[in-house]
């Protein structure tokens, strides 16, 4: 446990500043990058379709290391603490494979090369999450949660229209350059956020458990589901919520490139981010702090009443450029309540003595439901086949279920750990 006299503001900021470039890293890469450098290897009738299964199988690859990397952290003895030391290895391999997106010259080998990001950065990640319940006192991670939250918003547009400023030039056939500047500008923040991180963030020396390694991986998986029903409910709603919000952002570029006819789609794409951040940065750190008094609970319903607001809203109204704007700052204030509410909630139900490991398994949710939201990628392409525009609405469709069903899976949570203090 940290006194709360000892854990300053800008401790807040130390312990979560990696998360602000994982956020660069990945909302970059999905939103714009990745999407526009398919469309280079792959017919234009299946574009939705190939992002889907590739970034389907990177998840996959996700939800395996993340809790492997964080059970194996659990029980590291390093000097210098139980987190940085993969912290630091998983960014040196981020570094080394990020090149092979612009390298790649087929769908395989972005594919390959997408798979391998992935490994490394959750070898990072996993580890990295385990700060907030290491360091925080107990009755500050709802605001600790909210700066994370924040932090990661922040980094999630912090590059976004520099970004699709590059990509547009790569996409008319300007070549390599602007590609190769966008890479590089993301290998620039996860650097020198994995440095501040690294030389600020006070550890102390590890005392993991003694648990041979063998046994530590075997058990990466594993849940007592009767000790912890109230986590299992957790990781259910956060897969629905989490498929939601995905399927809207990374099918967004092609929604406004067919629906709306958009002359620039990722200039656009970045424009919605814009106005989605600005309704997270609203709603995000008053969420944490606020669920600190009455619970996690009730935040996180209504964040999925009103990201089911939003999409509905899209539904009946899918050509009006306003609306969707105005829906992008109900989905932003949705996705920040959420994030910053939700995670504090996954802190208070985590085992105690093994919370990179658990906070880890929470990836299962997170990149579970990113990986079924880019399944809807072939869905959206068969029907659109039927119906040109149509495939959207059933992703719509399926995105407003999504939200009320995790909302509603909420209340099955019935523990104390929905209450702090």
């Amino acid at each position: 446990m940290v006194s709360n006299n000892h854990f300053r503001r800008i401790d807040y900021i130390k312990i979560t500043i990696f998360g602000f470039a994982l956020a660069a890293l990945w909302g970059s890469l999905h939103t714009i990058i990745i999407p526009l450098r398919l469309l280079d290897f792959v017919a234009e009738p299946e574009k939705n379709t190939y992002l889907g299964l590739l970034t389907f199988t990177g998840l996959i690859v996700a939800m395996v290391v993340q809790p492997i990397a964080g059970a194996i952290s659990d029980r590291s003895s390093f000097g210098w603490g139980r987190r940085r030391p993969y912290i630091l290895l998983g960014t040196i391999l981020a570094m080394i494979f990020l090149p092979g997106i612009g390298a790649a010259g087929s769908y395989l080998a972005i594919l390959i090369a997408y798979c391998l990001l992935q490994i490394s950065s959750n070898m990072a990640q996993g580890p990295y999450q385990a700060f907030i319940p290491d360091l925080v006192p107990e009755t500050k991670r709802g605001l600790a949660s909210g700066v994370k939250s924040l932090l990661e918003i922040l980094g999630g547009v912090a590059l976004l229209y520099p970004i699709a400023l590059f990509m547009d030039h790569y996409s008319t056939g300007k070549g390599g350059f602007w590609l190769w500047l966008a890479l590089a500008a993301l290998a620039f923040v996860l650097l020198i956020a994995t440095i501040a991180t690294v030389l600020a963030v006070r550890e102390q020396p590890g005392r993991g458990t003694q648990l041979p390694l063998l046994s530590a991986l075997s058990k990466s998986f594993k849940i007592d589901v009767r000790a912890n029903r109230d986590f299992i409910w957790f990781l259910f709603s956060r897969l629905l919520f989490f498929m939601a919000f995905i399927a809207v952002q990374t099918f967004a570029l092609y929604f406004l490139r067919d629906v709306v006819g958009v002359a620039s789609p990722a200039a656009a794409t970045a424009r919605f981010s814009i106005v989605a951040v600005a309704g997270m940065l609203a709603a995000v750190y008053p969420a944490g702090l606020i669920s600190d008094r009455v619970g996690r609970r009730p935040i996180v319903v209504c964040s999925g009443l009103i990201g089911a607001l939003g999409v509905g809203l899209v539904f009946f109204f899918p050509t009006s450029y306003l609306v969707i704007m105005f829906c992008g700052g109900l989905l932003g204030i949705s996705f920040g309540a959420f994030m910053s509410t939700n995670w504090a909630l996954a802190t208070d139900l985590v085992a105690k003595g093994e919370e990179a490991r658990y906070l880890g398994l929470t990836n299962l949710a997170t990149a579970g439901g990113s990986a079924l939201a880019r399944l809807i990628g072939p869905l959206i392409d068969s029907v659109n086949a039927y119906s040109p525009g149509l495939g959207y609405s059933a992703m719509f469709v399926i995105c407003f279920i999504c939200f009320v069903a995790g909302s509603l899976l909420l209340m099955k949570i019935k523990g104390v750990s929905t209450k702090v203090g």
